[in-house]
C-alpha cells in the first residue's frame, strides 16, 4: 500500500499514543516520505492536529455507534476510526464512502482481519450521525464541554474549579483553535519594522503582534520559516508572544549578569541576549548536556554571543563561583505544558491527575534554590507554560512562605492585563491570542 496522508496520519497517532510528540514524529515523516503535492502534505499535518485536538467528540461518536467495548478495541483501529471520521466531518468534506472505503485498506494493510468491523462501524456512523446527542451544556455542563470541546474531563473539572465554567469552555474551545505562527525579530541583526517589510517582499504575510515589541505574525508562507534566509541568517526566531513576555517580565539590562536556570536550548536565553544588547553576561544553566550544541548554534546563529552554556543541576548547591553573583535569575522549570494545547494537543490525552503532582516538588526546589545565585538587590523570575494553579501561585505561595524575605513586584514591562490582582503575569490563548504562560517576578523586601 502506497503512502496517504490517511496511512501516515494512523501511524503517527499511534506512536503519539505510545507517548511520543506529533510535531517530531510528523517532521520525521515529512521528512522521510515524498508526498506527491503540496496538498498531501498539509492534509497529513490537519489530520494528526484536527484528530488530536476533537479526539474526545469523535470517541464519543465511536462508542454512540458501537455496540462493543470501546476501552478494548486495538488503539490503532480506534485511530483508524477517529482519521476517517475527522475527515468527513471537518477536514476536505471527502464523501462518507470514500473514507471508509480508504479506512478499510489501511485496517487490510496494517491489522488484517479487522476490516469489516471498521467497516460496519464507519458506516453505523453514517447512518447516525445527525441523531447522535451530546452532552447538553444546561444539564451537565463538565461533559458538555470534555466531549463537544475535546478535553478530559479531569482537566475540564480543574480548569472549572480554578477559572470558572465560562472562562473553562472559552479556553478549550481556543486549544482546538489553529494557533499563529509567531516569530520573534531579532534586534541584533534587524528592526521589526524592517523584518516585516522584507517578510513582505519575499511574499509572506506579516504583522505586529499585538503585545511583544519584538512580536511578528506570520501567513500564507511561500516555503517553512526554517527554509527563509531570513531566518537561515538569524534575523529572527521562532517562539510564541507568550513566551517572548517572559524575557521582558525579567527585563534585564545591558552589563548585568543574567542566569536563566533550565535554559533547554536557549529560546528565552537569546532574547535575554537582545534585550541585553549583547552587553553583559548571562549564564546558561541546563542538567542536560545534550543541550548545549543546540544552545550554542541557536546562540551562533543569532549572533548572541554573551552566553555562557553549562550543564549542572539546579537543585544543587550552587558552585562557588556562581553564588549570589547575578543581578537577575529566570527559572523557567519543567512543567505540565497544559498552556499549549493548541500547539500540542496531544499533551491533554498523554497527561493524567497524577502526573500533575510530579512537578510541583521540582519547581519549588529550583525556585528555592535559586536565591542563592541572586546578587542583593536581585529579580528571580519564576515562569511556566501551563494553565494550572498547583503549578503557578501554589508554587509562589510556598516560596513566599518558605522566604518571608521575599515579595512579589509588579512590572512595568508588561500589560496590566496580562497581570492578576496579585500581580503574578497570566496569558490564554482565549482572551491573548497566545500560549498560556505564567510569570511572577520576585524581590529581596528593602533591597
Amino acid at each position: 500500500m502506497k503512502d496517504t496522508p490517511r496511512n501516515l496520519a494512523v501511524q503517527i497517532l499511534n506512536r503519539v499514543d505510545g507517548g511520543g510528540f506529533a510535531q517530531p514524529l510528523l517532521d520525521a515523516v515529512l521528512s522521510r516520505v515524498t508526498l506527491p503535492t503540496a496538498q498531501d502534505r498539509g492534509l497529513l499535518t490537519q489530520l494528526v492536529y484536527g484528530t488530536l485536538r476533537l479526539r474526545n467528540r469523535l470517541d464519543w461518536i465511536i462508542r454512540e455507534v458501537y455496540t462493543g467495548d470501546f476501552k478494548s478495541m486495538e488503539p490503532g483501529i480506534r485511530n483508524i476510526l477517529r482519521v476517517a471520521l475527522y475527515q468527513v466531518m471537518f477536514a476536505d468534506r471527502v464523501p462518507t464512502y470514500a473514507a471508509t472505503d480508504e479506512a478499510v485498506k489501511i485496517t487490510k494493510k496494517l491489522y488484517p482481519g479487522r476490516s469489516n468491523l471498521v467497516n460496519a462501524i464507519l458506516r453505523n456512523a453514517a447512518r447516525r450521525m445527525d441523531s447522535i446527542k451530546y452532552p447538553l451544556l444546561d444539564k451537565d455542563p463538565l461533559s458538555h464541554i470534555s466531549v463537544v470541546h475535546s478535553h478530559p474531563l479531569w482537566l475540564v473539572r480543574m480548569w472549572a474549579k480554578e477559572l470558572g465554567l465560562e472562562e473553562t469552555r472559552a479556553l478549550c474551545e481556543s486549544n482546538n483553535e489553529i494557533p499563529p505562527l509567531a516569530i520573534r525579530a531579532n534586534r541584533l541583526k534587524t528592526t521589526r519594522s524592517d523584518l516585516i517589510a522584507r517578510l513582505k517582499e519575499s511574499g509572506c504575510g506579516a504583522t505586529p503582534s499585538r503585545y511583544s515589541p519584538d512580536g511578528i505574525v506570520l501567513s500564507d508562507l511561500p516555503v517553512s520559516v526554517r527554509e527563509m534566509p531570513l531566518y537561515k541568517e538569524g534575523q529572527m526566531q521562532i517562539q510564541d508572544e507568550a513566551s517572548q513576555m517572559i524575557s521582558l517580565l525579567v527585563d534585564p539590562k545591558p552589563g548585568e549578569a543574567v542566569l536563566d536556570v533550565c535554559s533547554g536550548v536557549g529560546i528565552k536565553t537569546t532574547h535575554l541576549a537582545q534585550l541585553m544588547r549583547n552587553s553583559g553576561r548571562i549564564v546558561a544553566m541546563d542538567i542536560s548536556r545534550k543541550k548545549i550544541v543546540p544552545s550554542q548554534d541557536l546562540a551562533r546563529r543569532l549572533g548572541a554571543t554573551i552566553i555562557e552554556p553549562i550543564a549542572y543541576d539546579a537543585t544543587q548547591d550552587p558552585p562557588a563561583n556562581l553564588r549570589e553573583r547575578f543581578d537577575r535569575i529566570l527559572v523557567d522549570v519543567p512543567c505540565s505544558g497544559l498552556g499549549t494545547l493548541r500547539r500540542n494537543p496531544e499533551i491533554r490525552w498523554n497527561t493524567t491527575p497524577e502526573d500533575m503532582k510530579k512537578n510541583p516538588p521540582l519547581q519549588k526546589a529550583l525556585l528555592n534554590r535559586s536565591v542563592d545565585y541572586l546578587k542583593k538587590g536581585g529579580v528571580v523570575v519564576y515562569s511556566t507554560c501551563t494553565i494550572s494553579s498547583a503549578e503557578n501561585e501554589a508554587v509562589i505561595r510556598g516560596f513566599l512562605a518558605d522566604n518571608p524575605g521575599f515579595e512579589c513586584v509588579l512590572p512595568a514591562t508588561v500589560p496590566a492585563e496580562m497581570l492578576s490582582g496579585t500581580g503574578m503575569f497570566r496569558t490564554f490563548p482565549h482572551r491573548h491570542g497566545a500560549d498560556g504562560f505564567f510569570g511572577a517576578a520576585l524581590k529581596r523586601k528593602g533591597d
